[in-house]
Parts: C-alpha cells; structure tokens; sequence
C-alpha cells in the first residue's frame, strides 16, 4: 500500500477505531442497557458467532442489490436518454420520474409483493425503485450540459442523432452519471433491505428475527454487514470513475 492510499484511508480508520473505544468506556460507566445500545465489544462477538448466518444472508441481500443496481442504472440511463430528446418530453414525463425519488419505499414495498411474489425478485424490484432516480437526474443533467460550440460542432459535420449521442452526449455526461451511480449504490441496499423486511430473505429476515429475540447485539452486527456492502459498492463505483476519468477529467485527474 502506497502513501497515498494509508493518507486516504488512515484518518477515517482511526476515527473509527477511537470512536468506537469512547462508546464502548461511555456505554460501561453508564451501564446503558444491551436492549438499548450494545457496547460495540458486544456487537463484534455477534458479529464473529453468527457469522455464517450474517454471511449467507450477505450474499442473498448482496446479489439483490447488484441486480437492483444494475435494473436502475440501465432504466435510468435509457430514461435520461429519453427525456433529453426534446424539452416537451422533459416537461411531460420528468414529473413522473421525480414519484421514484419522494416516494416511501416502506408504503410501496407491499404492493412490491403483491406484484412481484415474496422472494428475490420483490426485494431486487425495491432496491432498483429507491435507487434509479440518482441516475436519471444525474445522467439527464449530464447529458443537457454538453458545450453548446462541441454541439454545434457535431451539426456543423452533419453527425447524426445517434452519432452525436454516442460520442459527444454520453461522454460528457459520464462524471455526472457516475456520480449518481455512487449515490444510488447506497440507496440499493437500503431499498433492498427493506424489500426484505416485507418479502422475505437476506439481512433484512436477520434484522427481524434479531428483534423478535430481543438480540441488539445481532440487529447492530446485521446493520454493520450490510453498511460494509454499501461501502463496497460505493468503492466499486469509485474505482470504475477513478479508470474512465483520470485522463481527461479535472474530477479524477489530481486525485
């Protein structure tokens, strides 16, 4: 590991590490309740014993929110695509678009059910719900940005439609399609956590059974696994706009 990346790394680490040691003094001279707040030594020790559970249920909630991201990212890119055709298409239809974002998953999730059945597929179609208006409002923000004299460059040599969007539109509205495909990799797994309350399966089934149980300790250690696959998307997207912007783009270039 380079210097660079311990500089990046070693502040958020050792906020942790020091954050989690001052919660666990605070939580034992207060003698807060476990069903309140486990000490984090708690959370860990459920974390490491009922890791097998805490994995396999990983991997089930892990494959829903890839497939969700993938759902969303394609709709939404296709979506902003559509709406950047003409300003009345915007006008009629982003409204509708706008419904994804201010929606409550948790009032939608039934019908996701009812629709979809219990099981994998209801869980994928809440996590790409939550998370495909960060791609069209990005993607189509991208995609309306492009310079005005690069545009009339591209009628000037009579590029087609097709031709412009493929190789002037898409392109410059990469950094802002990537950047919603960061913010929609966290919501994935919230709206896939939840689809799971409703359908069935993954994290969100341990969550449940650890309250019924009255387990904290496994309701925090369920949160943090499913916080660690958020991270991971969230670095994978990172990484993909590290690669396809750090030759041409101010975003990536210094970092």
């Amino acid at each position: 590991m380079n210097r660079a990346a311990l500089a990046r790394i070693a502040p958020p680490l050792l906020t942790f590490v020091v954050g989690t040691a001052l919660a666990e003094v605070v939580i034992r001279i207060l003698d807060v309740s476990p069903l309140l707040l486990p000490r984090p030594s708690a959370v860990w020790t459920a974390a490491t014993s009922e890791a097998g559970v805490l994995l396999a249920s990983l991997a089930a909630t892990g494959g829903a929110v890839l497939l969700g991201l993938l759902l969303s990212s394609t709709i939404g890119v296709a979506a902003a695509v559509a709406l950047a055709a003409s300003p009345w298409v915007q006008r009629a239809f982003y409204p509708y678009a706008i419904f994804f974002q201010i929606v409550p998953i948790v009032a939608i999730a039934p019908l996701l059910v009812i629709w979809f059945g219990y099981g994998p597929r209801a869980v994928v179609a809440a996590a790409a719900v939550v998370s495909v208006f960060p791609v069209i409002a990005n993607t189509l923000a991208g995609l309306l940005s492009v310079d005005p004299n690069l545009a009339d460059l591209f009628r000037l040599h009579g590029a087609t439609r097709v031709a412009t969007l493929w190789k002037l539109r898409l392109p410059w509205a990469l950094p802002q399609l990537l950047t919603g495909l960061r913010i929609a990799a966290g919501l994935a797994v919230i709206g896939a956590i939840v689809g799971e309350f409703v359908g069935g399966g993954g994290l969100g089934i341990v969550v449940l059974a650890a309250m019924r149980q009255q387990r904290t300790d496994l309701v925090f250690a369920a949160i943090g696994y499913a916080s660690l696959l958020g991270l991971a998307l969230f670095g994978a997207v990172g990484l993909a706009s590290r690669l396809a912007l750090r030759h041409w783009h101010a975003s990536e270039a210094k970092r």
